[in-house]
């Protein structure tokens, strides 16, 4: 099995700001602002609150809700209206996609999807970054390949229930992949008895990728597993050794500043699954 680390989510260049943690520790990962969609901020429904509102508070765009978001990866039910059969499912193109394919990722992966993350409170009926916190990368969502498509190649029809997706709305593009979530997560060939994928119901210390102290969010503490004995066994876009140090705390990772897709081959690494069970605390199986 591979781990994918998926950077997906706002950010200072894609959005303009971290996506929320709300004081009782629940989040919601913004999804990218993206013209070509067919999904305003205001359609999408996060509990109670509406995510064209959320945005318009935390971005100060008062227009906000009327932008189209890139919902991608897809994977919580009830945001918005869904078409029979849908499927939680991630888009991916371009340079990111062959990246993908050149490490042989398909079905039976991990993705695990991380973002950039800050603590929020209401203030006059208003969600406002809280003064006191700061910005974060956490993991907030994962998806194990069941099925991939090649989208330009599907037949007119086929996956009706995606039609909406933003990958089926772009420029052509050969490499333009879908990855359909398989319907259980299974890890070490054994039923783990969750849904092949979802998102965490809390932000905790487990799923905090920047480490407590660090001043750059893209300063990483990570389990011990991480540590590559040699460049060929780290994970990509990771491969130069000074990035990783080792210490009491556990291991430390300058972690790149750009890529989507840092892929992680962990079939020698036991305690990797041990994490992954660790990160679903919580999850309603």
């Amino acid at each position: 099995m591979k781990l994918i680390l998926s950077r997906k989510g706002f950010d200072s260049s894609a959005g303009g700001c971290p996506s929320p943690v709300f004081p009782d520790g629940s989040f919601y990962a913004l999804p990218i602002p993206d013209p070509r969609s067919r999904v305003a901020y205001r359609d999408i429904q996060y509990r109670d609150a509406n995510v064209g509102a959320l945005v318009r508070n935390l971005t100060g765009d008062r227009r906000a809700g009327n932008r189209k978001a890139h919902l991608d990866p897809d994977l919580i039910p009830h945001v918005k209206p869904r078409t029979q059969g849908w499927t939680p499912c991630l888009g991916q193109s371009g340079s990111a996609q062959s990246h993908l394919a050149r490490q042989g990722v398909g079905a039976g992966d991990l993705f695990l999807f991380f973002g950039l993350f800050r603590r929020v409170l209401k203030s006059q009926g208003r969600w406002r970054f809280r003064p006191d916190s700061k910005a974060f990368h956490g993991l907030w969502g994962w998806l194990q390949i069941g099925h991939v498509h090649t989208i330009d190649e599907l037949a007119p029809g086929q996956l009706p229930w995606a039609s909406d997706h933003p990958h089926f709305h772009g420029e052509p593009d050969q490499r333009n992949t879908l990855y359909v979530a398989a319907k259980n997560l299974i890890l070490q060939g054994q039923d783990t008895g969750y849904a092949g994928a979802g998102v965490f119901p809390e932000m905790t210390d487990r799923h905090r990728l920047t480490a407590p102290d660090a001043r750059m969010t893209t300063q990483w503490r990570l389990p011990e597993f991480f540590y590559p004995a040699s460049e060929e066994t780290a994970m990509t876009y990771h491969q130069k050794m000074e990035r990783w140090s080792m210490s009491d705390s556990g291991c430390y990772l300058k972690s790149a500043a750009r890529g989507q897709e840092f892929v992680l081959e962990v079939a020698h690494r036991p305690a990797a699954m041990d994490w992954v069970n660790s990160l679903l605390k919580g999850v309603s199986a």
